[in-house]
């Protein structure tokens, strides 16, 4: 080889484009659940021990088969406060899923896929059956859905009978938190007035500081605080239609504003006429109350 063809070569190298190294943990994720409805969403916490809400709830109905988002080796699989987790080290980053009924041994290796247990119907901290899905690198958690967007189809036999419907509301808007229902809308006893009325909405049992996300895109359309309904934003998404997030500890957005779904606007609390901690979520149609499970 001579001295000009070397020098080519050496140009050709020099000028080609260097391809970055694939991101630890960028691999996308398997979805370990079928249908995989997404009913809260990853919130870090501001500090180590900070509320938040480290991972994603995926409702589903207990006796679910679980898989493992990727191929890995089990590390642990056992109980967290009481609750049947498990944890898949994938080398750079770990999964972990409650509450499940694992069929596993800690050193077991999963393929991406594998069945690794049943959900269980309780513990939850959702209003129903859900899996909670944890993404952590180090000490640090991460969001599930980064890697779990990028393959969120359903595979379903075209000769077959088509699918259920999802059960419960219409889907049209999304929980504005994760943690059980208190108190449904409908007629009740106030707890602190003990005056028989209607509950105008539904609690959500949630720690003070939790997170508070927008149902829906829209408009923030009121920022106020009452002796009723403590720190209150109310969000229209439609004319004639809007949600109200009341009770709440901090409310992080302003008047006018675009907020999209999902975003957060606040965080809960415990202001106004409350008895502790939750938040109070109300769906508003031409200004009247209405019953907020039909939509969730």
């Amino acid at each position: 080889m001579n001295r000009r063809t070397l020098l080519v070569i050496a140009l050709i190298l020099l000028l080609a484009p260097v391809r970055p190294a694939a991101a630890a943990g960028s691999e996308p994720w398997t979805w370990p659940l079928p249908g995989h409805d997404v009913s809260q969403r990853f919130d870090k916490p501001e500090s180590r021990y900070g509320p938040g809400h480290r991972g994603v709830d995926l409702a589903a109905s207990a006796g679910d088969p679980v898989r493992a988002v990727a191929a890995g080796r089990a590390t642990f699989v056992g109980s967290v406060a009481g609750t049947p987790a498990i944890t898949i080290d994938h080398g750079s980053e770990r999964s972990t899923y409650q509450p499940v009924s694992s069929k596993l041994h800690v050193g077991d290796a999963v393929a991406a896929g594998e069945p690794i247990g049943t959900l269980l119907g309780s513990p939850s901290h959702c209003a129903g059956p859900c899996l909670h899905l944890g993404r952590i690198a180090g000490d640090n958690y991460l969001d599930p859905l980064e890697l779990l967007a990028r393959g969120r189809f359903r595979l379903i036999d075209p000769n077959g009978t088509p699918p259920a419907p999802p059960a419960g509301g219409s889907g049209s808007l999304g929980r504005p938190v994760g943690g059980p229902v208190t108190s449904p809308y409908g007629m009740r006893v106030h707890p602190v007035t003990g005056v028989r009325k209607l509950h105008d909405g539904t609690d959500f049992g949630v720690a003070c500081g939790t997170s508070v996300h927008a149902a829906a895109g829209g408009t923030v359309v009121s920022r106020s605080s009452s002796s009723a309904y403590g720190k209150r934003i109310v969000i229209r998404h439609r004319p004639g239609f809007e949600t109200t997030y009341n009770h709440l500890s901090r409310q992080s957005v302003s008047v006018g504003e675009h907020v999209g779904r999902g975003e957060v606007i606040g965080r809960s609390g415990n202001t106004g006429l409350s008895t502790g901690c939750h938040l109070h979520f109300m769906v508003l149609k031409s200004d009247r109350a209405v019953d907020p499970a039909k939509f969730l």
